[in-house]
Formats: C-alpha cells, structure tokens, sequence
C-alpha cells in the first residue's frame, strides 16, 4: 500500500531572489511507502520555518535532490509501523530534526544530540530505519533531516518523535521541535548561563529570540540583544532583553563598553563570520562563546591562538540546544503551560502551505520571525 499527499518539493538548489517569484518551492503530489518497522505516518498540523531551510534552498550546505525541506513541525500520528510501542493513531507529537538511536555510545552516555547513526541518516536524506520512502513520479525523494515536514504528511522513524499533551496548540508545538531547542536550549544547556550573568545573543531571528526567552528563564541579569535590524531590536525588547545594539563592526566595542569588560556567556544564532566575531569579541575573559548558526563549510575563521589562551575564552558548538528532546521538550512544553515561557510571541505570520515561497522570502529577507505553514 502507498499513500499520495501534497509536498513542496526542491528539485535543486535556487539563490534567485525574490523567493516568491523564483519559486524554488513546487506544491507536487509525492508518494511514500506503508510504514515499515519502527516507522510513523505522520499527519502534518503546523510545520514552521527556519533559516536553516535557506541554507537548502540556496545550496550552501550540500543535500541530495530532490528533496522535501522543513524540520519543525508538529501533528497527528495517522499510522504506526510493526514495532511501534510508543505511539499510537490520534497522540500529537512534536517532530524532532535528530532521531536517536538509543545505543551508540552518545545516546547512551546521554547525548542524543550527538547520535552518529541519526546525523550519517539525516545526510543521506534518508530515515533513521531506512529510505528513502517517497517518491516523485516513481523517482526518489529525499528527506530532509528525517523529516520533510512542508507536506500534508510526514513519514519518520519513531526515534523522531516526541508525544505531547493534546491541549498544546499546534502551532505552539512545532516551535518545540527545532527553534525552543536550538535558542532557550543554547543558552540553557550548551551556555549553562547562571543566575545574575550577563549574556549578548547577535543575532535575534527566531532562534535568536527564543535565546532571549532562555536568558530569562535562567535569570540572566543583563541581556544584551544585536541585530542589523532595528525592527528585531524591539522585538528583542519586547520580549525580554536589557539592551539592544544595531549589529556591525563597533557592536563588540559598545558591547564591552556596557558591561565593563564583556559578557559571561555570548551566543551567535545569525549563522555568519560577522556574527561570529562580534560574539567572540564581546566575550569577557574566562566567558564562554556559543555558535549554532550553519555558515557554509567553507567559511574561514582566523584565530589569535595566544590571544585565545590568554584570554581563558571557551568556544561551544551548540547542536540540538545540546538537549535531550525526549526529557527537554516535555519541560519546555510545561513551561510554556505555566506562563514562564511565552514562545507564542515568536509567531509573526501564519499562512497556506501554497505560500511557502513568500514565506522563503519573507525569512531571506529578515522580516519574520517563526512563521507557521498550515498544510491542509
């Protein structure tokens, strides 16, 4: 048995802007297999936008096409494979970007953001349990991140989900499975900002301002935003942060100027060397550096290794917020229920799967937050 559904579909990499007239994204009708062992059918609620997407769509980071985008999402178990014992027909999930085996040795010490099995999958735009499972007029599709959430529905390992309570809006729970994780998780877990610190997060997208949210949960003391745009300044105000800076090449000098010397913790989520530099310089010593934005491979980064040592910075790549999901959604998600952790105010648009190209555009362009796509 197969099922048919609507996907958009990148049948290669596309730079032409404006997106919206470009149109790298073509709504086409897909086919995926029955579940197989360990597998989920998937009814897509609400998938949400991030700027990783761009870096598929413009090719920065290889992926093999044609592909599904979309890795933040959230929807209804439809169909459960042979082997499937933690979900049934009709729990809501949020969808998450790295499955996890459960034995390699990171899964197994704690670190399932770092399952080897789940990345080397997820590059070979396949499943965790196998793929790919969709095709294109009898040709193969590609998944993107396990996931390719920008369809009425998704087919994924189990290990790529997370069941959460059913009174969580579904627009709310896509957030959950890539922005909350990436940003708050950053500051949380990779950064481990404590109570009273000072922390700069350049760059204030939708993982940069769910970073600001994070800041507050974790009593950050100052909270110093940098943005190019003065539009997402004031969003960053808005939703917490202490001061706010318009990004170039004086930030990190305005930065320690504020704080006497730098921030403990400084966090890049903009995803370029400018970013980059702006973090590490605006970093006191002995502070930590947190980088999660995806530059493109070849992006070079000079470093003063004297200056380094006898600055006592420690630089931090941050994957996944460095969460567990399985154990970190479920908090978040409580949180969010308590009034702590408005994630709802990262919503700037909601809109038809059919406008995912102007959606593209709008996030190239910077004027969006997270932006949620309603598939059906």
């Amino acid at each position: 048995m197969t099922i048919d559904f609507i996907a958009a579909v990148l049948a290669s990499p596309v730079s032409r802007r404006p997106f919206d007239q470009s149109t790298p994204l073509a709504l086409e009708t897909v086919t995926c297999t029955a579940p197989g062992p360990h597998e989920v059918i998937v009814e897509i609620q609400a998938a949400s936008l991030c700027r990783s997407d761009l870096s598929v769509i413009e090719g920065v980071r290889a992926w093999p096409m044609p592909i599904i985008p979309g890795h933040e999402a959230s929807g209804v178990v439809e169909e459960i494979g042979p082997g499937v014992t933690g979900f049934k027909p009709g729990d809501h999930v949020v969808l998450v970007y790295q499955a996890q085996c459960g034995i390699c040795p990171c899964c197994e010490d704690g670190r399932p953001h770092l399952c080897a099995p789940g990345l080397e999958a997820n590059r070979a735009g396949a499943l965790l349990s196998g793929g790919p499972r969709l095709s294109l007029h009898g040709a193969p599709v590609h998944h993107h991140m396990g996931l390719s959430a920008f369809a009425q529905k998704a087919i994924v390992s189990e290990h790529s989900l997370v069941k959460v309570d059913d009174s969580v809006p579904f627009d709310i729970a896509a957030l959950f499975g890539c922005g909350v994780l990436c940003g708050a998780g950053s500051i949380l877990k990779t950064g481990a900002v404590q109570p009273g610190e000072s922390v700069a997060i350049v760059g204030t997208g939708g993982v940069g301002s769910s970073a600001i949210l994070g800041a507050r949960l974790a009593g950050a003391e100052r909270i110093i935003a940098v943005d190019l745009d003065e539009g997402k300044c004031a969003s960053a105000r808005a939703l917490g942060a202490t001061d706010t800076i318009i990004g170039g090449p004086d930030a990190a000098g305005e930065i320690l100027e504020l704080t006497n010397g730098g921030v403990n913790c400084a966090l890049e989520s903009a995803g370029n060397l400018e970013a980059f530099t702006t973090a590490y310089d605006a970093t006191a010593r002995g502070g930590r550096v947190v980088t999660l934005g995806l530059v493109s491979p070849e992006t070079p980064y000079p470093l003063d290794i004297a200056g380094h040592v006898t600055s006592a910075k420690s630089i931090h790549g941050s994957y996944m917020g460095s969460c567990n999901p399985q154990i970190d959604i479920p908090e978040f998600v409580s949180l969010y229920q308590s009034g702590r952790f408005p994630v709802d105010q990262l919503i700037s648009h909601t809109m038809p799967l059919k406008q995912v190209n102007l959606a593209l555009e709008r996030m190239a362009a910077s004027t969006a937050l997270r932006q949620i796509l309603h598939p059906n």
